[in-house]
């Protein structure tokens, strides 16, 4: 290069190197230039006088060694991007909180847990809300009608979850069930879920105006002791188990289309500002006689004078 001797070419060829490994020859007579050329970034060099065939063979060579790498960074790069999609995936599935806790253990890839996801958790609420007489809306509606149903309800029911705070633990057939104080502890758990069911009844006049149909849900809520943990190899699930999470299921089906119920347990905790009516002692399966009380909205707030 004019005005440029060798060391100073291949000082610039770092300056414009873009795929990690640009492979250099060094052809030099002095014997301490190959120390110096190997420093500034040879990966080879070749003793004057040279002989042709071997060049043309350490060429070859380091070309190998080039394609090579340029295939490892492809598959480097196409294994980043499948990690990237796992963890949305696991994200999709799980509490944020959980997967971080899975994401980056080896044994999760290899099916063999070493450590057991499970947590207690003594403050929580637990919701249901059930469609009610789905099964004969779905006898009159096409599949695609009644998926296409479900999806826009429980799409609805998973923005409110979000924005007052619960986390969804899973839909089962036409009914959706999430929690509030897991898998991170707060101390508004109860009025989380009061929230939320408030505003699914009014999503659901929303939906029922803008669809015309004419569905309705039954909401139950309890309080009190879970346990929580990641069950599942292939598929992770994320579940409660417990007499409260019995008991809001319970709520539900011992409720009324379009209310929602709730325990004594769950009254205790909400206070103000929320309006209650109690329905009085319900028989409830395996329970026995309990006294409920329905959620019926939030008291408007009344400036001072």
């Amino acid at each position: 290069m004019p005005g440029m001797d060798g060391f100073q070419v291949m000082e610039a060829l770092k300056e414009i190197e873009t795929e990690g490994y640009l492979p250099v020859l060094v052809i030099t007579a002095e014997p301490g230039h190959k120390l110096q050329a190997l420093e500034a970034g040879a990966k080879d060099f070749v003793s004057k006088p040279f002989d042709l065939p071997e060049i043309l063979l350490r060429v070859y060579n380091m070309l190998e060694v080039r394609l090579l790498h340029m295939e490892t960074k492809k598959l480097y790069d196409r294994v980043v991007a499948e990690q990237k999609v796992s963890e949305r995936l696991l994200l999709n599935v799980l509490p944020h909180a959980i997967a971080e806790r899975l994401k980056d253990r080896n044994d999760v890839m290899a099916e063999k847990f070493v450590e057991v996801i499970a947590d207690r958790f003594d403050e929580t609420t637990v919701l249901f809300a059930d469609i009610v007489d789905f099964t004969k809306f779905s006898e009159g509606v096409s599949a695609e009608v009644l998926v296409s149903v479900l999806d826009d309800i429980f799409t609805r029911f998973d923005r409110i979850a979000e924005e007052c705070g619960l986390e969804k633990i899973k839909t089962i057939g036409d009914a959706y069930m999430a929690a509030a104080g897991l898998p991170l502890p707060v101390s508004d758990h109860a009025a989380r879920a009061a929230r939320m069911a408030l505003n699914i009844m009014e999503e659901m006049d929303r939906f029922n105006e803008q669809s015309h149909f004419k569905l309705k849900v039954r909401v139950g809520i309890n309080t009190g002791a879970v346990v929580a943990g990641v069950i599942g190899r292939h598929k992770f699930l994320y579940d409660l188990w417990g007499d409260v999470v019995n008991t809001a299921s319970r709520m539900e089906s011992h409720g009324v289309a379009g209310r929602i119920q709730l325990t004594d347990a769950t009254r205790r905790q909400l206070g103000e500002p929320f309006l209650l009516e109690e329905r009085g002692f319900v028989e409830v399966k395996g329970k026995g006689e309990m006294r409920t009380w329905f959620l019926k909205g939030v008291k408007s707030a009344v400036a001072a004078p």
